[in-house]
């Protein structure tokens, strides 16, 4: 009988995915492509780590048009695609598997029917775009800069979340305890607010393309948030409260001492 039970253990750990351990010399290549992360407290940087680890079992990546992502590629992406569900866990990344990485920008083909019912086809070039219920594409550049400030990553992984509620809208499925009624009159207020600053031209610290629509506005917010957070709280406090708390996190009070 214990040798039955040693063979049934042995026989479910080898149907659970493995998690790849990653070198240090790795994970510090990576983490330097990341300067927003410097500062967050050493706690949530080994969390982070750890669940890095487990994205990287589960999901499944693939290049595209010859493209073959190495492992630095990988780790900085799962690294990013972690950071929104560091406080809530990765099964809120369940139910699809794929990641696609292109070698720079791609093109999505695109069909809108006009106020007269004609259908338009038309290319957009694109940096990512994530599917319902099915992968997340990405673009990857060597050069950190040729991303031109756009987080896509991050970007891409936030529509996910947005996604959790039946479509995205800019309103994911909220925690208990938080308002919904608050978050709509909160977000709706800031998002008209940014369109006429758009409208007028005028400079503003958050992408233009969030003004695109309420999904887009939500998912640029999160960017900044993680990546440019006192910038977000400046500009809109009710949103960055918001998004502390369906985050579960607060990258503004992070230090400025990298603790990787």
């Amino acid at each position: 009988m214990k040798a039955l039970t040693r063979w049934l253990a042995a026989a479910v750990g080898m149907l659970q995915p493995s998690k790849p351990a990653i070198p240090e010399e790795l994970w510090q290549a990576a983490w330097q492509r990341l300067p927003f992360l410097a500062g967050m407290p050493t706690d949530d940087a080994s969390a982070l780590r750890a669940m890095t680890e487990d994205f990287l079992a589960r999901k499944v990546f693939s290049g595209a048009h010859g493209y073959e992502p190495d492992n630095l590629a990988r780790l900085t992406i799962a690294i990013q695609a972690c950071l929104p569900v560091l406080k809530l866990g990765l099964q809120a990344y369940e139910g699809w598997r794929g990641i696609i990485v292109y070698p720079g920008e791609f093109v999505i083909p695109r069909q809108v029917v006009d106020d007269d019912g004609v259908q338009h086809e038309y290319e957009e070039d694109a940096l990512g775009e994530a599917w319902d219920g099915g992968p997340v594409v990405l673009s990857w550049f060597d050069d950190p800069a040729d991303y031109d400030g756009a987080h896509v990553v991050i970007h891409e992984f936030a529509h996910k979340l947005d996604q959790l509620s039946g479509g995205a809208d800019g309103m994911p499925p909220l925690h208990a305890g938080m308002s919904q009624e608050e978050w709509l009159r909160d977000f709706d207020a800031a998002y008209a607010d940014f369109c006429q600053r758009v409208d007028a031209e005028e400079a503003t610290l958050i992408d233009p393309y969030a003004a695109e629509n309420p999904a887009e506005f939500f998912a640029v917010c999160g960017e900044v948030f993680f990546t440019s957070a006192q910038d977000l709280k400046n500009a809109y406090p009710e949103i960055y409260r918001h998004l502390c708390d369906f985050y579960k996190q607060n990258p503004a009070s992070w230090s400025h001492v990298t603790s990787s």
